[in-house]
C-alpha cells in the first residue's frame, strides 16, 4: 500500500520537473538570428554578402592576427570569447525587391524579452538602423543590427559577450560593415 501512494507522488514530481525544465528551455533563446528564410532574395539581389563565422573558425582566424600590430591586437582581443559573427546583406538594382514581411521575419525573432532595442533610426527615404542587445544573466550575450534602405538591407548578428566600447574595432573586419556607431568612452578614475 505504501508503495502505491509514493508512486503517484513521484510521478507528479517528475511531471512538474519536466514541465518546468521544458518551459525554461523554451524561454531561453540563443542569440543567433535565423536568416535562412531570406535565401530566396539572393536571386533578386545584384550583390549579396553571407558571412558565417562560428566560434571555432573565429578562434582559428584570430590566431593569424598579430598581437604586435595595435589594430589587429584590438580585433583579436574583441573576438576572444565570441561564439559567432553572422552577416547577411542584399543589394538590389531597383526598389521594392524585398518586402516588409522579409524584415518582419527578422524582427519577430528580436521581440523575445531577452532582446532590447537600444537604437532606432527611421527614415522613409534613406537608411534606417535598428540595434538590439540580448541580455543573459545581467551580461550582454548578443548583438543584432538591422540596417535598411530602399535598395539594400543588412543584418549583422554577433553572438557571445559583446563589449560595446570595443565594438567599433570590429567594423570592417570579419565581414562586419562600417556602421559608424560610436560609443562614449568611460572616464578613468585617478
Amino acid at each position: 500500500m505504501r508503495l502505491l501512494t509514493k508512486t503517484p507522488l513521484k510521478f507528479a514530481l517528475l511531471v512538474v520537473f519536466v514541465t518546468v525544465a521544458g518551459t525554461a528551455t523554451a524561454s531561453a533563446q540563443d542569440a543567433r538570428i535565423q536568416t535562412s528564410q531570406l535565401d530566396a532574395l539572393t536571386a533578386r539581389a545584384s550583390e549579396t554578402v553571407d558571412v558565417n563565422i562560428d566560434a571555432g573558425l573565429m578562434q582559428m582566424t584570430a590566431k593569424f592576427l598579430s598581437s604586435k600590430d595595435p589594430d589587429e591586437a584590438k580585433v583579436k582581443d574583441l573576438v576572444n570569447g565570441l561564439k559567432g559573427i553572422y552577416v547577411r546583406s542584399f543589394e538590389f538594382e531597383t526598389e521594392g525587391q524585398y518586402s516588409a514581411a522579409d524584415l518582419e521575419s527578422i524582427r519577430s525573432q528580436l521581440r523575445n524579452p531577452a532582446w532590447a532595442k537600444i537604437v532606432n533610426i527611421n527614415s522613409k527615404k534613406e537608411d534606417s538602423v535598428e540595434v538590439y542587445l540580448m541580455h543573459t544573466a545581467g551580461q550582454i550575450s548578443g548583438l543584432a543590427v538591422l540596417a535598411t534602405d530602399p535598395k539594400e538591407f543588412t543584418i549583422v548578428n554577433i553572438v557571445g559577450p559583446v563589449d560595446l566600447e570595443k565594438l567599433s574595432d570590429l567594423e570592417g573586419n570579419f565581414g562586419v560593415p562600417v556602421l559608424g556607431i560610436e560609443y562614449p568612452k568611460t572616464k578613468r578614475r585617478n
